[in-house]
C-alpha cells in the first residue's frame, strides 16, 4: 500500500513537472507572435510585401511571426489600444500614444531615413503653392496618420490656409481620390506613393513636403519575452547584410532595420500633439 501511494505521488509530481515545463516553454516561446502593420495601404498590398519579409525574419529568428493589419487606421488604433498585437509597426504619433496607453516599447526602426509628409495634386492641376488650396477639399488617411495627415495639416495651419479636410481610411484612397478629381489635394508619404499602382501614381505630382521627423517604430508589447525579442531584433538587423534580405526590404524602400530606443521619439512628444485615436477618431470625422 505504501509503495502504491509513493508511486502515485511520484507520478503526480512527474506530471506536474512536465506541465510546468510546457508552461515555461510557452512563456519563453509564444506559439504565435502577431505583427500588426499600420494600414497605410490595402491589406492585399501590405500582405504581398510583409508576409514574405516576416517569413524570412521568422526563419532567421527561429520564431513564428504572423502578419496582421486592420481594415482602416481607426480600427488599427483600437486594436493597438487593446494590446492585440505582440509587435506593431506604427507611426511616430501612434508610438507616443500606445507606449503610454498599452505598454509598447520601441526596439527597431527603418535605417537611415526621416519621415517626411507630402501633399499631392493631380499632375494637370494649376496649383503652384499651398495657398492656392484655400477652401479646397483635401484628403487625408486619418486624423492621427502622422506624416500623411498631422504634418501636412500642420503646414496648412502654420500658413493660415483654411482647407476642407476629409478622412478616407488609407494612403491608397487619398491617391485614388486625387487622381480621380474627387479631391484637389491629399496627404501621403513618398514610399506609399511609389508603391501605388503606376496608372494612379503617374496622374499625381508632389506640390509640397513637410519637415522631417523620426520614422515609424517597430515596438513590442510588454508580454513578449526579452529572449524572444532579442532573436527577432538580431534577425531584422541581419536583413541588409545579404541579397535575400535586401531583396525582401526593397518593396518597402528600406535600406535596413536598425536598433531604436524609446527616447528616439521624444521629438514627437515635444510637439505636444493631442488627437483622438481609435473609435474616438472615427466618430470625429
Amino acid at each position: 500500500m505504501n509503495f502504491s501511494v509513493k508511486y502515485i505521488f511520484r507520478r503526480i509530481a512527474g506530471i506536474s513537472l512536465f506541465l510546468f515545463s510546457i508552461a515555461t516553454q510557452a512563456a519563453v516561446q509564444p506559439d504565435e507572435i502577431t505583427v500588426g502593420v499600420v494600414p497605410q495601404q490595402a491589406a492585399t498590398a501590405l500582405a504581398k510585401v510583409w508576409v514574405p519579409l516576416l517569413a524570412e525574419i521568422s526563419q532567421r529568428a527561429g520564431v513564428r511571426l504572423n502578419f496582421r493589419t486592420a481594415p482602416d487606421i481607426p480600427t488599427f488604433e483600437e486594436r493597438m489600444k487593446n494590446g492585440e498585437y505582440t509587435i506593431a509597426y506604427m507611426n511616430p504619433y501612434h508610438y507616443t500614444v500606445f507606449s503610454k496607453q498599452a505598454g509598447y516599447r520601441a526596439f527597431s526602426r527603418e535605417k537611415g531615413r526621416k519621415l517626411v509628409g507630402i501633399i499631392v495634386i493631380h499632375k494637370n492641376a494649376p496649383f503652384r503653392s499651398l495657398s492656392e488650396l484655400t477652401g479646397k477639399l483635401v484628403a487625408f488617411p486619418a486624423p492621427a496618420a502622422f506624416a500623411a495627415s498631422i504634418l501636412p495639416r500642420g503646414e496648412f495651419s502654420r500658413q493660415d490656409i483654411a482647407i476642407d479636410a476629409r478622412f478616407v481610411n488609407s494612403h491608397d484612397s487619398v491617391y485614388r481620390g486625387v487622381a480621380q478629381g474627387t479631391f484637389a489635394a491629399g496627404g501621403g508619404i513618398k514610399r506609399t506613393l511609389e508603391a501605388m499602382d503606376p496608372a494612379i501614381a503617374s496622374q499625381l505630382r508632389i506640390l509640397a513636403t513637410t519637415p522631417a521627423y523620426v520614422p515609424h517604430a517597430f515596438a513590442a508589447h510588454a508580454n513578449l519575452p526579452e529572449e524572444t525579442l532579442n532573436k527577432i531584433v538580431s534577425a531584422m538587423q541581419s536583413l541588409d547584410k545579404d541579397d535575400v534580405g535586401r531583396h525582401l526590404l526593397e518593396p518597402l524602400s528600406f535600406k535596413g532595420i536598425e536598433p531604436a530606443i524609446d527616447k528616439d521619439w521624444d521629438e514627437i512628444r515635444q510637439l505636444r500633439i493631442t488627437l483622438p485615436v481609435g473609435k474616438a477618431s472615427a466618430s470625429d470625422r
